[in-house]
């Protein structure tokens, strides 16, 4: 679809629709407005340059044009854009949803100058039907034996560590501190040595088979491991390789659990029975639950809406959402991996996270236009509440309060929460929701 509008004589644009969501906009600057600019620029060039054998300021136009007339044009073509784009946007009646893509020559004298803009527009979204959307919410519900296997592994991680008697022999449970030196093909490895390594056999953390050949050994004895490292190890180097290790056994040790009584409770926190500590444990446990069954609910809801809607997401928006990501995805493994290793992964993540950042960006276009067509808003108030939420009300909080009341950037996007579950709650109210005790 094409339409041509004209402003004052000096701009005119031609719209073209490519794609629902890319126009390209033709646009024509006037001849007298492209005189006008070289004039200023000239005029303003001779104040600033100096050329021989003339006075400041009294260089004619002519020298000028000859010295500096390819600058003077590609000042003017960004100069010609900056200056008439805005208006030529909002001629051609387009909201765009990312910067424009500009492609133009260089202006000339006494003619007309002419380039393109290329943008993205939010697409035109059809509302479907709300009725009846199929949503699952698990149901919350915390078993006696997760409570037991919670407060299980509070005894162990709170186990000293006993050294085992002179001539014990180590068996399953026990924790070993070994030295070793790994060896392939005769050769030493990165990573393959260590000293000190606390070792539990059968939690099948190292190698597989390097534990099981560690069972019988006692402290001071030495012992050679062979095995083969994964095909899928981490480190390429070695991956599907077999190896030798010569360990030495330091020690041997094993877990003293504490006894489940009162006085357990007190030592893990201000609790004064066995009954209080389990009671805040399932507390914590069904507080868990309710957090993924809400976020269950979401995530097959948000999927049924978008099943029943028939729009693309634009590319510079999925862009944006995934370079965000990335970003933050950098951020974290600063420090932790070498700047090659990072871009590796980086890279492997932009085409592994593409689908999800497209979703999350219909995600956000549906709920948008869905709280528009039913008037769904957010009030100051609103966001002001939110924010006393998140960070409670202690009196040493105040100041950091106060910050954030005054951040625009985190009203507007506690703004946006707020409006996403409005409509969330709007679309509840009409969908059919299946509950669900699977995990």
């Amino acid at each position: 679809m094409t339409k041509m509008q004209q402003k004052d004589a000096s701009i005119r644009v031609e719209t073209i629709e490519s794609t629902p969501i890319l126009h390209t906009i033709e646009i024509e600057v006037d001849a007298s407005r492209v005189r006008k600019a070289f004039d200023r620029a000239y005029r303003d060039l001779a104040k600033q340059v100096r050329v021989k054998g003339f006075r400041p300021g009294k260089a004619p136009r002519s020298v000028l044009e000859k010295l500096h007339g390819a600058s003077v044009a590609e000042q003017l073509e960004h100069t010609l854009v900056s200056e008439t784009l805005a208006d030529a946007i909002e001629l051609a009646e387009v909201q765009p949803i990312s910067e424009p893509a500009i492609s133009a020559g260089k202006p000339a004298l006494d003619a007309s100058f002419k380039y393109t803009a290329c943008l993205e527009v939010s697409p035109e979204i059809e509302l479907p039907d709300f009725s009846g959307l199929p949503a699952i919410r698990p149901e919350v519900s915390v078993e006696d034996a997760e409570v037991d296997e919670r407060l299980e592994e509070l005894r162990v991680a709170r186990a000293p560590l006993v050294e085992e008697g002179e001539g014990t022999a180590i068996a399953r449970g026990h924790i070993a501190t070994i030295d070793f030196v790994g060896r392939i093909d005769g050769e030493g490895f990165e990573g393959g040595s260590g000293q000190g390594v606390q070792l539990e056999i059968g939690a099948d953390r190292f190698i597989p088979g390097f534990e099981d050949q560690l069972t019988g050994a006692q402290a001071g004895d030495d012992r050679e491991v062979r095995v083969t490292f994964p095909e899928s190890y981490g480190n390429a180097e070695v991956a599907g390789k077999q190896a030798v290790f010569a360990v030495h056994v330091v020690d041997v040790r094993k877990r003293q659990v504490p006894e489940l009584d009162d006085e357990f409770a007190k030592d893990v926190g201000d609790f004064d029975s066995v009954d209080a500590l389990r009671a805040k444990i399932r507390a914590d446990l069904e507080s868990g639950q309710e957090r993924e069954s809400k976020e269950t609910f979401r995530t097959t809801l948000v999927d049924a809406l978008l099943e029943r809607m028939d729009f693309a997401a634009p590319p510079g928006m999925i862009d944006r959402q995934l370079q965000n990501q990335l970003a933050s995805a950098q951020r974290r493994l600063e420090g932790q991996l070498d700047r090659d290793a990072i871009h590796a992964q980086l890279d492997r993540w932009r085409e592994e996270w593409r689908p999800r950042a497209e979703r999350e960006v219909r995600e956000m276009l549906a709920l948008q236009a869905i709280a528009k067509a039913q008037g769904i808003e957010v009030e100051d108030d609103e966001v002001r509440a939110r924010i006393d939420e998140l960070m409670g009300e202690p009196e040493q909080q105040a100041a950091r309060l106060r910050e954030l009341h005054e951040d625009e950037q985190l009203r507007e996007a506690l703004r946006h929460q707020l409006r996403d579950e409005k409509v969330l709650d709007f679309l509840a109210s009409v969908t059919k929701i299946g509950e669900s005790t699977g995990t």
